[in-house]
């Protein structure tokens, strides 16, 4: 009896530190990459996880032909570059902030509406034996009607 409530207040303790965390990603989203998307209007969703370096997320989102976009994407300051990949459908490479020296924002609009893959990963700084750091990466998106 003793070993389940000692099990109960731990797993009551990991989801108070995965919901603080949450929230810690989504003020920071908020504060530091929402003012990134100006003067474009934020679509309203907070897109943010905690990630290690050298570790990488996909984020799928549908994109419409009659509209001008910005995303940005941001990691806390003690993270290491993030590079961000967006693809199409057929896995080609359609923009890189790599070749833009890590830029935190990209502006575009596509000919036709589609579906696109967003690879985001945290380089790797660190060296061996060295902790890897971690923190909130956020994605977040804005918009405009096409002039």
């Amino acid at each position: 009896m003793k070993g389940i409530r000692i099990l109960s207040i731990i797993t009551l303790l990991l989801a108070i530190a995965s919901f603080n965390l949450n929230a810690q990603c989504k003020a920071f989203a908020k504060n530091e990459c929402l003012p990134k998307l100006s003067p474009y209007t934020h679509d309203g969703n907070y897109h943010s996880a905690v990630l290690v370096e050298g570790e990488e997320a996909e984020l799928y989102k549908t994109f419409y032909s009659d509209m001008e976009y910005r995303v940005a994407i941001m990691g806390e300051g003690k993270l290491p570059n993030v590079e961000f990949r967006v693809l199409d459908d057929n896995k080609n490479v359609i923009y890189s902030n790599k070749d833009n020296n890590y830029a935190k924002t990209w502006d575009f609009r596509l000919e036709a509406s589609k579906q696109l893959k967003l690879v985001v990963k945290v380089l790797n700084n660190s060296k061996p034996g060295d902790t890897p750091a971690s923190g909130c990466v956020a994605i977040m998106f804005g918009f405009k009607l096409k002039k």
